[in-house]
């Protein structure tokens, strides 16, 4: 019997800032992967909860903030969700109303300090576990902490089969977001600890990403779920500087599934929200580790070592 699970990929925004609408969105999206494809487990983009600020500035030059740019930053601090959180209790109630593992992107707050974070959140158990991202990216690091080695999880869960008959299937979660999946020594780790569903929220639409995402997964030898943004300037809040871009997509997508060997299982979709699924077969991870695995017979641990701090 096939040793299969069901997954998604969520392609799909922010609503304008708005929380409860946004929640509702989660949802929405979430009933439809499991009603529709049977979906086991969902991934949703980068900082789906919380908003990305695309062309933000936040009145910020080198030596400068305005104090529109402060205010600017209280507005997205109070857009943001703690955890936990009654936000974060809605969302363990969706999963666990669904049957659906959710891996989902939040801004979370923590005092003063927002983060660019990845919830991994259990039907049964709520949430098992949270990633924050590691290093944001150019101008992210005026508005996002730096997350540490306490927060690298890679989590274990257990998932009736994709099948009717078959036995249980136990499967191995990471989450790296966005430009995160361009630190070579953070792939490495992920690999050493097992992971096959390797989850990646992003933002990032360039056609060059999916070279990316096929790369990682022919690398590791495991599945890629990349989950990213689709926003058009209407989905931003009045007043914010996507609306005044001229461009009316903002985000522009690019989800997609990719097998252990590089085949694409579903998209890139790309032109509107959506959601991909596709019945992932964990066995195809040790076939792919045959000819090439990058911590174990590919490996040379007399020449290189990885060592990663408090992890």
């Amino acid at each position: 019997m096939a040793n299969t699970i069901r997954a998604s990929v969520v392609q799909t925004c922010t609503a304008a800032y708005s929380l409860p609408d946004t929640l509702d969105k989660l949802e929405r999206l979430t009933r439809l992967a499991k009603e529709r494809d049977n979906a086991q487990l969902a991934v949703f983009p980068e900082a789906f909860i919380g908003g990305y600020p695309k062309m933000s500035t936040f009145g910020t030059v080198v030596g400068e903030r305005s104090p529109e740019g402060r205010d600017e930053f209280l507005r997205y601090h109070q857009a943001a969700i703690e955890l936990p959180s009654p936000a974060l209790a809605q969302i363990e109630a969706i999963s666990r109303a669904t049957g659906v593992f959710l891996v989902v992107g939040v801004i979370e707050r923590a005092g003063g300090t927002l983060y660019c974070t990845v919830v991994f959140v259990d039907p049964a158990d709520g949430l098992v576990a949270k990633h924050r991202k590691l290093v944001p990216t150019a101008a992210e690091r005026l508005i996002w902490g730096q997350g540490g080695s306490d927060t690298l999880p890679v989590v274990e869960r257990s998932f009736a089969a994709a099948r009717e008959g078959g036995a249980r299937v136990t499967a191995k979660i990471s989450a790296a977001v966005c430009w995160e999946n361009y630190m070579p020594l953070l792939r490495t780790f992920y690999y050493s600890q097992g992971t096959q569903l390797y989850c990646a929220p992003t933002v990032d639409a360039r056609e060059t990403w999916q070279h990316t995402m096929a790369h990682i997964a022919l690398e590791g030898r495991c599945f890629v779920l990349a989950a990213c943004q689709y926003a058009e300037a209407r989905d931003y809040p009045a007043g914010h500087a996507a609306r005044a871009g001229g461009a009316d997509v903002v985000i522009a997508g690019g989800s997609v599934i990719v097998s252990p060997l590089g085949e694409v299982l579903a998209g890139p979709l790309r032109g509107s929200e959506g959601v991909l699924t596709a019945e992932l077969d964990l066995d195809d991870v040790v076939r792919g580790k045959f000819d090439l695995d990058a911590v174990g017979h590919y490996a040379r641990p007399d020449i290189f070592e990885l060592r990663v701090a408090g992890a």
